[in-house]
């Protein structure tokens, strides 16, 4: 297995992270998936723990990284990801995009592996520039509920631009938009799994604000295609991977509650504490990721919402 590549995966129990060892491992890496399940779930790779190129290593990144042997590409997608999950575990957040980056690029370093950093669309804040390009800079509150996840990620890049310019360590960085799919979290917090959840058992669907918010959703596949080619790209600087179709939060709910199939209906809620800072609007200008990568997102999101309804139904029965 010596001239087999070596993936190492942070936070690969996670709804990303299993779908990036599946990937992987088709493409014929042996991939080594570093998970502490603060938020990851053993569900999501128990298909893989018997496969001859899988191993899982519990551990917390923030913490020195003992990876001995080969190893040629590191996925830093450690953090947790849902408002619900960083608003509760606010420094854990800002201790994995920071301590944890570091402790990923000087493994990276150490091995002479290339990284490729999860970053987000939250780097952009609640934009101001419409559609989001890679050159904004964005309009973050630091010290907001959301600055903990918005302002590590924004940490995690310069961090990780630092140690390219400074040691030339090969990096990547993506920044991810809305991404939903099998595999999400049943209690994950964001509007796509609630809606679908409520919709399912009949339950009514609700919204916090006025449901005028839009975001861009991609389905996982897509997310995956894109994250591969990037990390096999020359390109150096950030680049936006998601679906710049622009729908309203509210558009969503409707699409999800008539695929459900149930009688429920939508009702408001006040947005919760915390979220005074959500973003208003959210869309991908994805000219980069065209012109360097070829790459679109394929899957129409109808098609995809159904398949993570029945991935959402057999979860729920059981």
């Amino acid at each position: 297995m010596s001239d087999i590549p070596v993936t190492l995966i942070t936070g690969g129990a996670g709804f990303l992270g299993s779908h990036l060892s599946d990937r992987f491992l088709a493409e014929g890496h042996k991939v080594v998936v570093m998970d502490n399940f603060l938020t990851g779930s053993r569900e999501n790779i128990e298909q893989l723990l018997d496969h001859p190129r899988f191993e899982l290593i519990e551990h917390d990144i923030t913490r020195y990284i003992d990876f001995p042997g080969r190893l040629d590409y590191i996925l830093h997608f450690a953090s947790p990801a849902s408002p619900a999950d960083y608003l509760q575990m606010p420094i854990q957040t800002l201790k994995v995009s920071s301590l944890g980056t570091h402790n990923a690029l000087g493994l990276a370093l150490a091995k002479g592996a290339r990284l490729l950093l999860s970053s987000t669309s939250e780097v952009y804040g609640d934009p101001l520039e419409h559609p989001q390009k890679e050159s904004y800079w964005g309009n973050v509150n630091p010290i907001g509920y959301r600055g903990v996840y918005d302002e590590a990620k924004r940490f995690a890049e310069a961090m990780v631009m630092a140690y390219h310019r400074t040691h030339g360590v090969e990096t990547r960085i993506v920044r991810i938009f809305n991404t939903y799919g099998p595999r999400m979290r049943l209690d994950d917090g964001r509007g796509l799994p609630n809606f679908m959840r409520q919709g399912i058992l009949g339950e009514d669907i609700t919204i916090y604000g006025d449901g005028s918010q839009t975001r861009s959703f991609q389905f996982v596949s897509d997310l995956v295609d894109g994250l591969w080619l990037l990390l096999m790209s020359d390109e150096v600087m950030p680049v936006n991977i998601g679906n710049p179709v622009e729908i309203s939060i509210k558009h969503l709910a409707e699409e999800i509650l008539q695929l459900t199939g149930n009688k429920s209906t939508i009702t408001y809620q006040p947005l919760p504490a915390g979220f005074e800072d959500d973003p208003k609007i959210r869309q991908p200008d994805t000219t980069r990721a065209r012109t360097l990568l070829g790459w679109e997102p394929r899957v129409d999101r109808l098609d995809g919402l159904r398949a993570t309804l029945d991935d959402f139904r057999v979860r729920l029965e059981q």
